[in-house]
C-alpha cells in the first residue's frame, strides 16, 4: 500500500481584480453621495414644518383675536341699544313720580316694553309657546301636575315663567303646570 500525500489546499486568496475595487468604491460614494443629499432634504423639510407650524400657530391667534373682537363689537351694539331703553325706564320712572295720572305713567312703560321686546326679537330672541302643547323636558320644566280628565296627560295647562329660545337654543326653559291622570276616576263634586 502506497501512501499518498494530502495535498493541502493553499490559505491565499486571489487577489482581488482592481476593477471590483474601483466598482465598489464607485458605488459607495454614489451611495455616499445619495445619502447626504436625502438628509439635506429632511433639514429642509423640517425647517419648512417648524415655519409652518409657527404660522399656523400665529394665525390661529389671529382668528382667535378676531372672533373675541367681532363678540365684543356685537356686545357693544346690543348694549348701545340697551343704553337708550335705559333712558326710556329713566324717563317712565322720573315721570312716576311727578304725575298723579298712572293710566299715562303706565302706557309709557308698556312702550318701554314693547321697544324692549323688539330689539331682542330683532337680535334672535323668541318666546316658547306652551300652553296647550305636549310637555318637552328640554324646553319646559315642571312646576306642578294637576290631576284632569279634560285635558290629555302631559298636556301644558299653564306658564308660571316664560320660556326663551336664542337663535335654535333654549336659553331659558319654561316653568309649567301639566296636566296628569285623575287617579280618583270620577270628577263629581261630593
Amino acid at each position: 500500500m502506497t501512501k499518498h500525500k494530502k495535498t493541502s489546499k493553499s490559505s491565499r486568496k486571489p487577489m482581488e481584480q482592481p476593477e471590483k475595487t474601483n466598482k465598489n468604491e464607485e458605488q459607495i460614494k454614489k451611495l455616499e453621495d445619495q445619502l447626504t443629499a436625502e438628509q439635506q432634504k429632511a433639514k429642509e423639510y423640517l425647517t419648512k414644518l417648524t415655519y409652518l407650524q409657527a404660522d399656523f400657530e400665529n394665525y390661529r391667534k389671529r382668528v382667535e383675536k378676531e372672533v373675541q373682537e367681532a363678540v365684543h363689537r356685537s356686545n357693544e351694539k346690543l348694549v348701545a341699544c340697551l343704553i337708550d331703553i335705559l333712558d326710556d325706564f329713566e324717563c317712565a320712572i322720573a315721570a312716576g313720580e311727578t304725575t298723579e295720572n298712572k293710566d299715562a305713567l303706565l302706557e309709557g312703560v308698556i312702550m318701554v316694553h314693547k321697544k324692549l321686546d323688539t330689539l331682542l326679537v330683532k337680535e334672535g330672541l323668541q318666546r316658547l309657546e306652551c300652553v296647550g302643547q305636549p310637555f318637552d323636558p328640554n324646553m319646559h320644566e315642571i312646576l306642578a301636575q294637576v290631576p284632569t280628565n279634560e285635558h290629555q296627560s302631559g298636556t301644558v295647562l299653564e306658564e308660571a315663567r316664560k320660556g326663551f329660545i336664542f337663535r335654535g337654543k333654549v336659553l331659558r326653559p319654561s316653568v309649567v303646570t301639566i296636566a296628569c291622570e285623575d287617579s280618583k276616576g270620577d270628577t263629581t263634586n261630593e
